[in-house]
């Protein structure tokens, strides 16, 4: 069996997402090779708590056995069949699962492999669904400047991450991106409602300037998960909806991280934001992590519409191989078994605003500048400079911060100057209690570096120099 040190070896000939290419050969990540609930060890035996669960996505926790042994039970049955001419159990009674917990009448599901293949899809769709109505120009899309969508060709051109774009091409001339909701950067003495309405206003002039036999489709996170964990205003997405339908656009809820419990509910468009969108996408929670699965929704109005269009035929010649993989499914399945069993998300329901409560208190640390959160999704922003300062500095502190918590015993997910948290939902509020510390401690341990080496500089700037 190899050791520790030869994996880590062997790990450099895995290019990782987001790899940078000039270090590959280099990198000495942390090996991990076992999780249990809340936590997961590394080679060395060290356990550290897994704040951002994984990806957003092992919401269930680690090492389920019942979820093992669902998943080899489906291997042992049926390991795949061809999406394109059969189905198996699993696809079928998954995608009815999916539906009793949908809202309005999001009723029929695509399955594909991941969130990226699930917005592509779901964006193809809108294609289709334009054609079909004899409306080939109506394909523009709106989102959102720090939202994101995924990796493909167009999920990432759709994503609003500048950086994640970098020496990468984007599809030119079809996505248009408006300024987030991000209550933060609110103009001093602008009122909530004034706010508000400048947020709206900012989709409203996007679709004036492409023009709205143009634009096609409104998308939009609920919450801006990888962009900040930006929660916008209250009534946002109800009247950017009221928007769309004026002008004869789809709204796009993407709910890669929010579904599935992350907020307390299996979906959260209609449930926290009071909106029942024309296309939900999903994954990450879907399965919780354990194995790779997306899927979209779309509503049964989108579908009929079709079919009176269709004549003869309407084929959405879009999908993939592992579309409605049986083990997937399977493991779907029994993941949202457990999720319901458990009452995962009334949990979800008390441990979210504890946990809200319990970051709001890390706002005494004289660096921490901004703290923000919905349910289990939270964020603690830190800057050296208040008002912001150069980027490689703020990039610096979140990695300071994040090797402080790993030493620590907590795993974070660092965006640059910020600490994202978004544990499985099965954490209790003693856990609770444990992240928030770690974390607290890593980021007055990342002030103490900083400190001591402003006053070591300064030292050698006033030292005397040596006699001649």
């Amino acid at each position: 069996m190899s050791t520790s040190v030869e994996l880590k070896q062997r790990d450099n000939l895995f290019i990782h997402p987001w790899d940078d290419i000039v270090k590959l050969g280099g990198n000495q990540r942390t090996l991990l090779n076992k999780g249990e609930g809340v936590y997961v060890y590394d080679s060395e035996g060290n356990r550290l708590l897994d704040a951002p669960a994984g990806m957003w996505c092992v919401n269930i926790g680690h090492g389920r056995e019942e979820m093992a042994q669902a998943i080899y039970d489906q291997v042992m049955a049926l390991t795949y069949v061809s999406p394109w001419s059969m189905t198996t159990g699993p696809a079928a009674q998954f995608a009815a699962d999916i539906v009793e917990q949908s809202p309005g009448d999001l009723n029929h599901v695509f399955f594909t492999t991941g969130g990226s293949t699930a917005v592509d899809s779901a964006l193809r769709f809108m294609q289709f669904y334009n054609n079909m109505r004899g409306k080939r120009d109506k394909k523009h899309i709106i989102a959102q400047k720090r939202g994101y969508h995924g990796s493909t060709y167009l999920s990432g051109t759709v994503s609003g991450k500048e950086r994640d774009k970098s020496n990468l091409d984007v599809v030119e001339g079809m996505v248009h991106h408006i300024e987030a909701p991000h209550p933060l950067y609110k103009p001093a003495g602008q009122s909530d409602a004034d706010f508000l309405d400048a947020c709206v206003a900012n989709l409203e002039n996007m679709i004036a300037e492409v023009g709205a036999d143009k634009c096609a489709i409104f998308v939009a996170e609920p919450i801006l998960a990888s962009g900040g964990v930006i929660v916008p205003p209250e009534g946002y997405h109800q009247r950017c909806l009221e928007v769309c339908r004026k002008n004869d656009m789809l709204y796009l809820s993407d709910e890669v991280v929010t579904a599935f419990g992350r907020l307390g509910h299996c979906f959260a468009s209609e449930a926290v934001f009071g909106i029942v969108p024309d296309i939900i996408t999903t994954a990450k929670g879907l399965t919780s992590g354990y194995v790779p699965m997306g899927a979209f929704l779309v509503s049964d109005r989108l579908i009929q519409e079709i079919k009176e269009r269709g004549g003869d035929s309407a084929v959405f010649s879009n999908g993939f191989t592992y579309s409605g993989h049986p083990v997937a499914a399977a493991a779907g399945i029994k993941n949202l078994e457990i999720m319901q069993r458990e009452k995962l998300f009334e949990q979800v329901q008390e441990t979210g605003p504890y946990l809200q409560q319990q970051l709001q208190a890390l706002r005494d640390i004289p660096i921490v500048t901004d703290v923000r959160g919905l349910g289990l999704m939270g964020v603690v922003e830190c800057e050296l400079q208040q008002g912001g300062g150069d980027l490689d500095m703020d990039v610096e502190l979140g990695s300071r911060i994040d090797r402080h918590c790993q030493a620590l015993g907590l795993i974070v997910r660092p965006l640059i100057n910020m600490c994202v948290l978004s544990p499985p939902l099965t954490i209790t509020k003693p856990q609770i209690d444990e992240m928030v510390s770690m974390l607290r401690q890593g980021i007055l341990l990342a002030m103490e570096d900083i400190a001591n080496e402003k006053a070591a500089v300064g030292e050698e700037h006033h030292r005397p120099s040596p006699a001649a």
